[in-house]
């Protein structure tokens, strides 16, 4: 009788639980509304002294964005009626102060200001991230994954950097050249079937088979074959994915919300990705932790082979003689293995395309490039021999930098040349690819050039007009590696084949974490002759 009447209290109190539940959800969105409205008024305040286009209460500047292949010119378009810089909404309560001018550049890059914690917060998740495990059927634990150095901040950031530099040594990058040397002639031998046939090709995915190839040689000592096994890679695969919804995750504002994220069909593909890009790299570390059980100091490697990046990452010591904990390795490799091939990919391929539209400058750099080789297919003394080479490969740089932007949010006030200020908290966002193509900086900012970077010429500009791998003390600790990788692959490639552009298909840019085309960079190539 007593269950029984309890039950049917327990039936007439369930209506008023409906209630209480509709209440607290109701109390959860004014609370996040009121915190939202709080913070854009704050925003509004803090840019109060930076103009720039009408944004949307709710949606910002998001919705002038088409993905269509217009949206970093919109921003040029932008950048002429709002000199030095000017505010990008993303959504009701995320601001981002887009500068575009070396002036800017300069105060904010001399610092050591870390990277925002917006866009570059999504990022974590791949290069730094939270993991919870499945430990038995009842438990689980929780742990957290280090940040490579494209995230990470303050002291951790100091000492990783610290640590990795003597990677990054000439006498370790020297053997890795051969490497590139030996990636480059693979894909150029499968381009021969183009070459024969004339018909045009997409060298993107060309490009970064070889790029990933080049940096498992180079830094992980990894023979993958990746480039001649039949089908998609499926890391590169993998990477296109995450770089896709990492995008489409900032310009999309309920998806700032991790939890909606994680819930989201997006989310569902955003960690099998990562999965499938993590697993990879997991792979290559095993392997080697396999192989150096035996060794205990990189002399005794050095004397069997050259060292390469994961050999001074497993050994590198700090001066309490403390290395890098298993979850910082694992960043630093994820963030290496795609900082040291995506980045690459991209500008190698827009190296390319531009040397094809414009022949004049293609022909002037295979003659020099075959005095400097001297009948040779590889480049290990000459990379320094190849100047008007390397000054189109910094005009294609400019016109096609790799990463077209990069931010950070300041923890103390800033105040720019011009007097205007900007409160510790703020989001600010280099526009390189703004930067490079400034009207007030550089003569006809959208014509090929190489004769921009003549020494005279470059003295006369502002070191911050040219930023391709950042500048000041966060700026690419690859970048040697980098440079050395598209001297090399536009070397070998311009020697062996004539490059020719396929006036039909134009390359429509689009930013991801790097710059890449939404239709793909197109192509012609036919053998270069031999001179008699």
């Amino acid at each position: 009788m007593e269950l029984t009447e309890a039950l049917f209290k327990y039936q007439l109190a369930w209506p008023h639980m409906h209630y209480f539940l509709a209440a607290l959800c109701l109390l959860a969105v004014v609370c996040k509304l009121t915190f939202i409205l709080l913070k854009r008024k704050a925003l509004l305040k803090n840019f109060d002294d930076f103009p720039g286009p009408p944004a949307h209460v709710l949606f910002g500047n998001v919705l002038e964005f088409k993905q269509d292949g217009t949206d970093l010119f919109k921003l040029l378009k932008w950048a002429e009626s709002y000199p030095y810089a000017f505010p990008v909404w993303f959504g009701p309560s995320i601001c981002i102060l887009n500068i575009h001018h070396p002036d800017y550049v300069k105060t904010l890059l001399a610092s050591t200001e870390p990277k925002d914690n917006f866009a570059y917060k999504f990022i974590e998740s791949w290069i730094g991230l939270t993991f919870n495990i499945l430990l038995t059927h009842s438990h689980c634990a929780s742990f957290t994954l280090g940040n490579g150095l494209l995230v990470s901040k303050g002291q951790k950031w100091f000492r990783h950097r610290r640590l990795l530099t003597p990677g990054f040594h000439y006498d370790v990058l020297k053997p890795y050249v051969k490497l590139m040397s030996d990636s480059a002639k693979i894909m150029l031998d499968k381009w021969e079937r183009y070459a024969n046939s004339k018909e045009t090709f997409e060298l993107f995915e060309h490009v970064s088979l070889m790029t990933l190839d080049s940096i498992l040689k180079c830094a992980f000592s990894c023979n993958s074959n990746c480039q001649t096994e039949g089908g998609t890679n499926a890391y590169i695969k993998a990477v296109y994915e995450l770089s896709n919804l990492i995008n489409f995750r900032v310009r999309t504002f309920p998806y700032h919300s991790d939890l909606i994220f994680h819930l989201s069909p997006h989310g569902f593909r955003y960690r099998k990705a990562l999965k499938v890009a993590q697993s990879h790299t997991d792979e290559v570390i095993k392997r080697r932790k396999e192989a150096l059980e035996s060794e205990t100091e990189l002399g005794r490697i050095q004397a069997k082979r050259y060292l390469d990046f994961l050999d001074i990452l497993l050994f590198a010591r700090d001066e309490n003689q403390q290395g890098l904990s298993d979850e910082d390795l694992q960043a630093e490799v994820d963030t290496f293995m795609f900082e040291g091939h995506d980045t690459t990919a991209s500008g190698i391929s827009f190296i390319l395309y531009c040397l094809a539209c414009h022949p004049e400058h293609q022909k002037l750099c295979r003659d020099e490039i075959c005095e400097a080789l001297q009948g040779k297919d590889t480049m290990e003394e000459d990379l320094n021999k190849i100047p008007y080479t390397t000054m189109c490969i910094k005009e294609s740089l400019r016109l096609y930098p790799p990463v077209p932007g990069i931010s950070r949010q300041i923890t103390k006030p800033i105040t720019f040349f011009d007097g205007r200020t900007l409160p510790a908290g703020s989001h600010v966002g280099v526009s390189v690819f703004g930067t490079h193509r400034n009207a007030t900086v550089w003569e006809n900012p959208h014509v090929f050039d190489p004769l921009r970077f003549l020494p005279e010429n470059v003295s006369k500009r502002s070191p911050h007009a040219f930023v391709p791998f950042s500048a000041g003390p966060r700026n690419c600790i690859g970048q040697t590696f980098a440079m050395n990788e598209l001297k090399v692959v536009t070397a070998l490639t311009l020697k062996r084949y004539k490059l020719i552009e396929d006036p039909n298909i134009k390359p429509k840019m689009i930013p991801r974490l790097v710059l890449r085309s939404l239709n793909g960079i197109h192509i012609k190539i036919k053998p270069v002759e031999p001179e008699m």
